[in-house]
């Protein structure tokens, strides 16, 4: 077939495009009111991560005067209409607050400034920044000639002026980190009847001015909140000199003076404020400036307190336990049995701590291997692997120091498990290692037999609470033997190794993709059934859109269910007739991925780490894993129908970008996510 560029979005908009979608759960009004703040904290968040990783390689592109290879796009006009939505989107964030907030008034509780305090609450506001905030704050005084001072990415600031009435001259300006590092952004203010209030660390600053400026002559105060995004970008040499980590912990260093790519001020701020800031920082008008309301780093609303009806939180969602694995004393004797297969969150995490706790005091397991991406701040996967150490068993993790904001967290846990003793790998020159694997190793009467987990999300026990994921469990050899050489060539990168039922990156996952692909095509053009089910987190990658492109003009259904990025346009007469797409967004984040081909009518399933990006198929060590269980697919089958049925949560992805909600013939109201929760609970 013969392309045109257009048959693609731009994957930068395709992103913005999602995180309208998440703005809309904070304007949905059926959404209870504290989880719609905490919707406009996780929009916050990616759009500063957007920012510091997207824009400025965008940025770092027209600098460097190089053509984007991203879907034949000119950087610069990207730039350009970058600005443009994001302006837009956070003129809508800034309404959706406000009404936000006069709900929240309505169930009595009321986040309030500095202006709007009573008697009562400024004595409390007043001793409880002498008491707690003042020993946090360190003022620095600026001036035209001195050096302005380094202002930290993704960090709250306060910008002072001391004004003058008879000589602008004498103005003096200061700058102020809000220390929200230290310190809860929401101050609790004494309930009055039946009536709550906050007020935000920032005001409880600005109500306090006075004190912390009182040794200057002044006879005003202006103040307003700035935040400064810098590029994340982690840049590191290649001299043969330094080990790995020691090139990573000096990429964080320099992570931290990043140069910057965005400056979010508030657009009452002072004419003369903001271009003192612009000439200080060296930012320019086109420079990404964006205007923005009285408070800045809304990431801190995703932890906003619920101080009233326990109705404007969701209810805590209690994971339950797998039917096959509850009760049982061994759980390696299970899996020996069958294959098991764990969904998050509506499944317990809990089983593979357990079945890691198992493992670690068996007397018969003699190792485990374990890939380690992101791991939980406490981590008891780590610990787990600790007592697996002291209990004599031979531990090897493969510890991804390259994945993206978790590079400290994980050099400190690589030292923590070598100091016990694991073997450590540092992942593989040249490729992210984004598989998520383990292998317990266990001798038994008839021999060593394995046990394997194969999984699209990480071990971690945090976001196993809010992420989608699923893992599997076997001891199935054809599976764990690959799974095995999977891990041999982490520890000898020239043993590539041979896989006919894994998919692996970068080896073979995107030629057995495009095979199974080709099959699909070959059932159309015979006339016999074909259709394939993607569930993806971004479907990016230009060579395997052309496929399915291809597959749907020769009579492929094709189904999508994407919750990110998504540059396939769906539904183009005589190109993508026959593909429909959809995204949800939801209570929990969607974040696995499972692939679904007809076959001929012998359905095949596959779970994966990977996304269908360049990155992911080709630069990243990727694991897909097929599943031969009849029951589990079947099970697996029921999730992305639901999925498919969602009328509720589900947007349409088209050429519109327009996120409307999916309707269906159905006249009952399907969401998806209570479903599949109801799935679980009736068969727990």
């Amino acid at each position: 077939m013969v392309f045109k560029k257009n048959i693609f979005l731009n994957r930068e908009l395709s992103w913005l495009s999602f995180n309208e979608r998440v703005i809309q759960e904070a304007e949905d009004k059926t959404v209870p009111l504290i989880e719609r703040l905490k919707f406009l904290g996780i929009f916050s968040n990616n759009r500063d991560e957007f920012f510091r990783v997207r824009v400025a390689t965008l940025k770092r592109i027209v600098s460097q005067h190089k053509k984007s290879l991203n879907l034949f796009e000119d950087p610069s006009e990207q730039l350009l209409q970058i600005h443009k939505t994001v302006v837009n989107q956070q003129r809508k964030f800034d309404f959706i607050y406000q009404n936000i907030l006069k709900e929240l008034s309505q169930h009595n509780i009321s986040i309030i400034n500095e202006e709007k305090l009573n008697a009562a609450q400024k004595g409390f506001v007043k001793e409880y920044f002498k008491e707690n905030v003042m020993p946090s704050l360190f003022p620095i005084m600026l001036s035209n000639s001195s050096k302005f001072p380094y202002l930290k990415d993704r960090s709250g600031y306060l910008i002072v002026k001391l004004g003058s009435n008879t000589n602008s001259k004498k103005n003096k300006y200061a700058i102020i980190e809000v220390p929200t590092n230290l310190l809860s952004r929401f101050v609790i203010l004494p309930t009055e009847k039946t009536k709550h209030f906050i007020i935000l660390l920032d005001d409880v600053i600005r109500f306090c001015l006075e004190d912390v400026f009182n040794n200057f002559n002044h006879d005003y105060i202006e103040c307003y909140n700035i935040k400064l995004t810098r590029d994340a970008e982690i840049d590191m040499d290649n001299g043969l000199s330094k080990s790995f980590v020691e090139k990573i912990s000096k990429g964080l260093k320099d992570r931290k003076k990043g140069q910057p790519v965005r400056l979010v001020y508030d657009q009452n701020i002072a004419p003369d404020m903001l271009a003192f800031i612009m000439k200080k920082i060296k930012l320019r008008k086109n420079d990404n400036l964006i205007p923005g309301g009285r408070y800045h780093n809304f990431k801190d609303f995703i932890s906003f307190p619920n101080i009233g009806n326990p109705n404007l939180s969701y209810k805590k969602t209690v994971s339950f336990k797998h039917p096959d694995l509850k009760d049982r004393a061994s759980l390696l004797k299970v899996i020996k049995q069958k294959d098991i297969l764990l969904s998050y969150p509506y499944q317990s995490f809990e089983h593979i701590i357990d079945l890691l706790r198992e493992a670690s005091i068996d007397p018969k397991v003699e190792s485990i291997k374990i890939t380690l991406y992101r791991v939980a701040k406490n981590s008891n996967i780590v610990k787990a692997l600790i007592n697996a150490i002291k209990n004599g068993k031979k531990v090897t993790a493969v510890i991804e120091l390259q994945a993206r904001f978790d590079e400290e967290a994980n050099i400190y846990w690589a030292n923590k498990l070598q100091e016990e003793g694991a073997t450590i790998i540092y992942g593989v020159p040249g490729l992210k290692v984004h598989s998520k694997l383990f292998l317990i190793s266990r001798k038994e009467a008839s021999g060593l037999m394995q046990y394997a987990h194969i999984g699209t999300g990480n071990f971690n026990g945090d976001t196993a609470k809010i992420y989608t994921d699923h893992s599997l469990l076997t001891a199935d050899k054809r599976i764990t033997e690959e799974v095995a050489q999977v891990f041999t060539f982490y520890s000898d990168n020239l043993k590539k190794g041979s896989y006919k039922h894994l998919l692996v990156s970068p080896f073979l996952m995107r030629k057995k993709i495009v095979q199974l692909i080709n099959k699909e095509i070959q059932n159309a053009k015979a006339g016999k059934p074909a259709y394939i089910i993607l569930k993806l987190n971004n479907l990016v990658d230009s060579e395997m859109i052309k496929k399915l492109y291809e597959a749907s003009s020769e009579g492929v259904k094709i189904k999508l269910i994407i919750r990110g990025i998504c540059c396939l346009v769906a539904g183009v007469k005589g190109l993508s007739d026959n593909i429909e797409g959809i995204s949800i967004v939801d209570k929990f984040l969607e974040h696995s991925r499972v692939f679904v081909f007809c076959n001929g009518g012998h359905e095949k399933y596959f779970l994966s780490s990977a996304d269908w990006m360049a990155r992911n198929l080709d630069y990243r060590s990727e694991v897909g894993v097929p599943i031969y269980d009849k029951t589990i697919q079947q099970q697996v089958r029921k999730v992305i129908d639901l999925l498919w049925e969602d009328n509720t949560k589900a947007r349409i992805l088209d050429s519109k970008q327009n996120n409307e909600y999916r309707k269906t013939t159905s006249n009952k109201k399907i969401r998806a996510q209570e479903e599949i929760y109801n799935l679980y609970k009736t068969t727990s």
